[in-house]
């Protein structure tokens, strides 16, 4: 049996296996994978969310697309009615600020690369759509960004990648809460690897949107985890 047939067993296996599940995991020959599934919606859900067979077929199109680009998104490797299969790119960025294992230093270090890799996209002329912490993987210095469900935005890719840098820095907030030093320190790191105009572009796009500040105010230390963010974005360019 050769390794390319070895391999489409596994999936074929794990398909049954795990029929019904979202998202699941595996591993072949010392490598993880990880199995993706058109989500099964039931009663109302069917009708409010978007056709999740498309939405799959659209990432599958979509990774493919960015990975030819020499985009930094994990590999597809297999794919199919209902499934699509991409290698595994390490933990989260959220994953790894949750482990306090790891060196406040070496968190930092983690962040700066991963907001490098997003000036770099759009260095690339690419967005992601919802770049949140939970979307972007780490491992040994290498960033990959992962479901692009999201990239699915019409409009000029410009409005897109401001939206990446606001759901980006939003995300910062809720996972680290007010901590504006580390926060800064990430965003220079973006600004520095070619992200200054689109940084600039946010700060102008937030200026009509500055009254909030003050409505948020109140909320900023004791709003829920969606929103005591929205005061520190508006803060964050506020203030820088």
């Amino acid at each position: 049996m050769t390794q390319m047939q070895s391999f489409k067993d596994k999936v074929a296996l794990m398909l049954v296996l795990n029929q019904g599940e979202r998202i699941s995991q595996f591993e072949h020959h010392g490598k993880r994978y990880w199995l993706k599934q058109v989500e099964q919606l039931t009663g109302a859900m069917r009708f409010l969310k978007a056709d999740s067979a498309k939405a799959l077929i659209k990432e599958t199109q979509v990774l493919k697309q960015l990975d030819a680009e020499g985009a930094p998104v994990p590999k597809v490797v297999a794919n199919g009615e209902g499934y699509l299969v991409i290698e595994d790119a390490g933990r989260t960025v959220r994953d790894w600020l949750d482990n306090n294992d790891i060196a406040a230093t070496e968190q930092q270090n983690i962040l700066n690369d991963s907001s490098q890799a997003l000036a770099d996209l759009h260095q690339m002329q690419l967005a992601h759509g919802r770049p949140a912490l939970r979307d972007i993987s780490w491992r040994s210095g290498e960033v990959k960004f992962i479901d692009f469900e999201a990239n699915q935005q019409k409009g000029p890719v410009v409005e897109q990648q401001i939206r990446d840098l606001l759901v980006y820095i939003h995300s910062l907030y809720r996972y680290l809460g007010a901590d504006s030093e580390r926060i800064s320190k990430t965003i220079t790191a973006y600004r520095q690897a070619g992200g200054e105009a689109i940084w600039q572009k946010s700060k102008d796009f937030l200026a009509s949107w500055q009254w909030l500040y003050y409505c948020a105010s109140p909320i900023k230390n004791v709003g829920g985890k969606d929103l005591k963010p929205v005061y520190w974005v508006l803060w964050h360019f506020r203030n820088n």
